[in-house]
């Protein structure tokens, strides 16, 4: 074994270097892991707040289901009295709010506590619901001529039906008629084929077919029938009216619908992150009731 001066200098300044070389190891090291901390808490608090944001979302289409089934002077209430599938789309729609509700309530629980099989559900759910979605949209957009029919069909049996006494579809046609600006499906020459006006001996209208804008008159009742040998009808029929409400409003409808398909994607990729960084459960966290 050689030893000697120039041997233990050479030892003394390698161990000096190793002293010197080792704090900025171990700093670098821990820099990367307060580093990578820190991804992770940004990750897991904005996945809560997109959760959030999903949960009051779901509450919105909840709302809005019922809003649509119980309000008695919608559209859709003239459509839903003759159309079991309107009135199934309404529970769809308060089905869909309560399971995002859920997805969004499942979704905060799992980013806070870091439960990897509450993030895993989540994304599962996510993705179930972004494919039914995709799906109902491409049925809705290849079967756009059996809706217009089967909506035509409907409205049509309202206006030969209708009687003026006030039940929920004619006081929903009504209103439609009046806020619209509209009279009959296709036009004011339907109603020549409601049973009450070809019975009848004098020229009759409904009274929310009254044009507003084209006299000064108005009828003594907004429902039922008046005559109307004096004062004119709407020429628009509501489909026309229909479809422009829903083209004037496309962009915003459309821009609905990719803000909420964006949101769920990036929810699952945020959940998907999540899941992979938390390498151990620790159910302790989560709060027991």
């Amino acid at each position: 074994m050689v030893s000697g001066p120039g041997h233990t200098v050479a030892v003394s300044l390698l161990s000096r270097r190793r002293r010197v070389l080792l704090p900025f190891s171990s700093s670098s090291s821990s820099r990367v892991g307060a580093m990578g901390k820190g991804c992770f808490k940004a990750t897991k608090y904005f996945l809560f707040l997109f959760n959030l944001l999903f949960f009051l979302l779901g509450l919105l289409v909840l709302g809005f289901g019922l809003w649509v089934l119980l309000d008695s002077k919608s559209f859709v209430t003239v459509l839903q009295e003759s159309s079991a599938s309107i009135k199934v789309g309404c529970y769809i729609l308060i089905g869909v709010g309560s399971l995002s509700m859920l997805m969004g309530f499942l979704g905060c629980l799992g980013a806070i506590y870091e439960v990897r099989c509450l993030l895993g559900l989540y994304f599962t759910c996510l993705l179930l619901l972004l494919i039914a979605q995709v799906t109902a949209a491409v049925l809705i957009y290849f079967q756009q001529d059996l809706l217009k029919n089967e909506m035509s069909g409907i409205v049509n049996k309202i206006i030969v039906d209708y009687t003026g006494q006030n039940k929920s579809t004619e006081v929903a046609w009504d209103y439609i008629q009046k806020t619209m600006h509209c009279c009959g499906w296709a036009g004011p020459g339907n109603w020549s084929e409601n049973a009450v006006i070809r019975n009848s001996s004098h020229t009759l209208y409904p009274c929310s077919c009254l044009d507003s804008h084209s006299t000064n008159s108005t009828p003594h009742k907004h429902s039922g029938f008046c005559e109307s040998p004096n004062w004119p009808v709407y020429t628009t029929g509501c489909a026309y009216s229909v479809e422009k409400w829903v083209t004037d409003n496309l962009g915003v409808i459309l821009g609905i619908c990719a803000g909420i398909a964006v949101i769920e994607l990036l929810g699952m990729i945020l959940s998907l992150c999540l899941c992979k960084n938390v390498h151990q459960e620790d159910y302790t966290k989560v709060p027991k009731y």
